[in-house]
């Protein structure tokens, strides 16, 4: 019998009664079908509250969304356990009952479970493998969520395995640096992968972003890099209103906003995160060091370290030419890799910018710690009449510093007037910034390679 009869006499079978076997597995399977629908359509419900809160909420109920995401999830459960019927015990069941519970930021042994349970029944469903990885990036198990989200990807290439493989990058464990950075380099193609996938996806633009930003503290610096980061939390807010409700985002722009100076960028940043997320401490603590700092600086700076009168004549009158050292015998290789003449100009001749083509000398009146230890901040002034000014150095090793007392030269120095103003503080006051030690010479004596020490960036086992 040829296969065009066997269908029509399978057909003419079903239309004469002989088929109610046929009928019943159908509307079994419109059930299934039915129920698997209604199913997502309850997690989809619980995610999209989690994620637009604040579109219902305002940012005052902020200290209770963890509470209400709660409650709605165990309301959703309650609710897929009277839909289950047929659907019990298949994979997307098993997936969805786990995505559910996975809703928390906190680990939860159960969606661990459920979810295992379900790529162990159907491989190839990828969004289980995203969801476990996520289940074990939250417990700390970096090494399995990688695992997930690679095995994910090579079932299906998605943009949500692609963001969370480039979170996990930053986090992997390595022998070296070179490891490491070669790690960032990868999260950054892999974020820019799922930008591609979909360009009006916040979380991509937000996920590219801080992979950015990792990569502008592993490779020098780099302000261009430092732009581009900039530019994708900006277009994350653009293309996706959420992510303006992201406290994470706001932290983690704040914190580039706080190693570029830009400060009172950096305290609003600071101050939204905790705004929307008020039981996380990080934000409102690097807020209150900020405002710490800045408090401490200005006052330092406004009685020049509180060096009595005679002790700061009798240091100024020990600056000598010859602590310029290399600075002042035309030996100073400046930016274009040739060797220059330096003018000696006073602090107060200097121009906000760079002041190519000069050299300030001074003497150490002060010097500031803070909790992060960077940058390495001091006083520095060259006359009894005229100003101290900020010097903020960054890249250096943690043994390296200034004594007072100690003369300083900086060669082509870059000055920044700042004006803060933030919860009815203000803050005034001028600075030099300083990109190495490397580059200052101290008591007439250029600084060794010792003296220096890369910029880290560090990460917690979390989902970003």
């Amino acid at each position: 019998m040829s296969l065009q009869r066997q269908n029509l006499s399978l057909k003419e079978r079903a239309g004469k009664g002989g088929g109610s076997g046929l009928v019943i597995m159908a509307e079994e399977e419109e059930e299934n079908s039915q129920t698997g629908q209604g199913l997502q359509e309850l997690v989809d419900q619980l995610y999209h509250f989690r994620d637009h809160y604040f579109e219902s909420h305002s940012v005052e109920d902020a200290g209770k969304k963890q509470q209400d995401v709660r409650e709605k999830m165990e309301k959703t459960l309650q609710q897929m356990e009277t839909m289950e019927g047929l659907s019990k015990g298949r994979a997307q069941t098993l997936m969805l009952k786990g995505k559910a519970l996975n809703v928390s930021p906190d680990y939860n042994a159960q969606a661990e479970e459920l979810l295992s349970k379900a790529v162990k029944l159907d491989p190839e469903l990828v969004e289980a493998w995203n969801q476990l990885g996520e289940v074990y990036w939250k417990k700390g198990d970096i090494s399995a969520a990688h695992t997930c989200f690679s095995g994910a990807l090579s079932h299906c290439k998605n943009k949500v395995s692609l963001q969370n493989l480039s979170m996990i990058l930053r986090q992997l464990r390595t022998n070296s640096a070179d490891d490491h950075a070669q790690n960032v380099m990868d999260s950054v193609r892999q974020a820019k992968l799922a930008v591609q996938m979909d360009v009006r996806d916040g979380r991509s633009w937000y996920v590219l972003g801080n992979a950015y930003l990792s990569l502008f503290f592993n490779t020098g610096q780099n302000p261009k890099i430092s732009q581009q980061a900039s530019s994708a939390y900006a277009q994350a807010e653009k293309v996706d209103p959420t992510a303006s409700c992201n406290p994470d985002l706001h932290l983690n722009r704040a914190t580039l906003h706080k190693y570029e100076e830009n400060y009172m960028e950096a305290l609003e940043g600071f101050a939204r995160a905790a705004a929307l997320d008020p039981a996380w401490s990080e934000p409102r603590q690097r807020e209150q060091q900020l405002l710490d700092f800045l408090s401490r600086l200005t006052s330092l700076l406004e009685n020049k370290g509180k060096v009595k009168g005679k002790k700061l004549q009798s240091m100024l009158g020990n600056l000598r030419p010859s602590q310029l050292g290399p600075c002042g015998d035309g030996h100073y290789q400046g930016s274009s890799g040739q060797k220059v003449k330096l003018e000696q100009r006073p602090l107060s001749a200097l121009r906000p910018g760079a002041n190519s083509g000069t050299v300030v000398l001074g003497k150490v009146l002060f010097s500031l710690t803070t909790e992060e230890k960077v940058p390495f901040t001091f006083g520095l002034t060259d006359s009894f009449e005229g100003p101290c000014f900020a010097v903020t150095v960054y890249n250096m090793a943690q043994s390296w510093g200034v004594l007072i007392g100690d003369s300083v030269a900086i060669p082509e120095p870059y000055l920044r007037h700042h004006h803060i103003q933030h919860q009815g503080k203000s803050f005034d006051f001028s600075g030099i910034r300083v990109e190495t030690p490397l580059l200052l010479v101290v008591n007439g004596k250029v600084q060794g390679a010792q003296s220096q020490a890369a910029a880290t960036v560090a990460y917690q086992a979390q989902s970003e």
